[in-house]
């Protein structure tokens, strides 16, 4: 079988250093001690990661520049990256270079927001905000009601502001219990053959609460937001998240 070889922004892909896990890792603990080399290292090994998402967007978009978009979105993770979280690298970088390439996209193409529109989005975010804080139901509809605008309005204002938004801003903080937007993301890369790698994380799924594994399940096998989690198991999304967090140390504490 021949190599294929590609060049994109004067780098042969065919090239590109492969690693596995535990060395990943070791790169990792090393440039959080401030090792240049070994982050370039991790950044070059994972160029793969962005090969394969911005093959997933076509169009007119020049494929050097989707490349250096998700190449800032790895840089971004690697400093970012949390290996007390319990979970791969690469599931947490790929949404990061997704959101940067969107980003790239949408700047690219985007058209000037009215000022009216804008004061809007303010408003509802403002809106959701207080009904977080006065334990209601924060959906569209209330928001609208609250605010006597049509629901259509309340979604057209947050998608006209929507790349201005990082996948680190909060959306809920309360008593400690701190929910990103990167929190909401479902996560279609975090697979079955990814979580059974690794032969003794059987054992360590029976060692967590029923509750525990149905999250874990819905989240990491079925790709679902905790949102949606919440809404099936009828907890708060504070409490899913927190009982995830729990649950992924329980299993890192198991398997390492």
């Amino acid at each position: 079988m021949t190599n294929k070889s590609v060049e994109i922004c004067g780098i042969n892909t065919s090239e590109l250093p492969k690693i596995n896990s535990s060395e990943c890792n070791k790169l990792l603990v090393e440039m959080k001690k401030g090792s240049k080399e070994a982050k370039d290292k991790l950044i070059l090994a994972n160029m793969r990661l962005v090969l394969s998402v911005i093959k997933k967007f076509g169009g007119s978009a020049n494929k050097d520049d989707l490349f250096q978009a998700g190449c800032i979105g790895l840089i971004k993770a690697a400093m970012n990256f949390d290996l007390s979280v319990g979970v791969k690298f690469s599931t947490y970088a790929v949404p990061m270079i997704i959101g940067e390439v969107k980003r790239y996209l949408r700047t690219r193409n985007s058209m000037r927001v009215s000022r009216s529109i804008r004061d809007t989005a303010y408003k509802v975010l403002k809106t959701r905000n207080q009904l977080e804080r006065e334990h209601e139901e924060t959906s569209a509809a209330e928001i609208a009601r609250r605010l006597d605008i049509r629901e259509s309005e309340v979604a057209y204002a947050l998608d006209a502001i929507s790349d201005t938004v990082s996948l680190y801003d909060p959306v809920y903080n309360k008593e400690g219990d701190t929910l990103l937007i990167m929190d909401q993301l479902a996560d279609e890369f975090n697979t079955v053959d990814r979580w059974t790698e690794n032969a003794a994380l059987k054992c360590a799924m029976e060692n967590l609460s029923e509750r525990e594994r149905k999250i874990i399940y819905l989240r990491y096998y079925e790709g679902k937001t905790q949102t949606e989690i919440s809404s099936e198991i009828g907890l708060s999304q504070a409490q899913v998240s927190r009982l995830e967090k729990n649950a992924l140390s329980s299993i890192k504490n198991k398997i390492s």
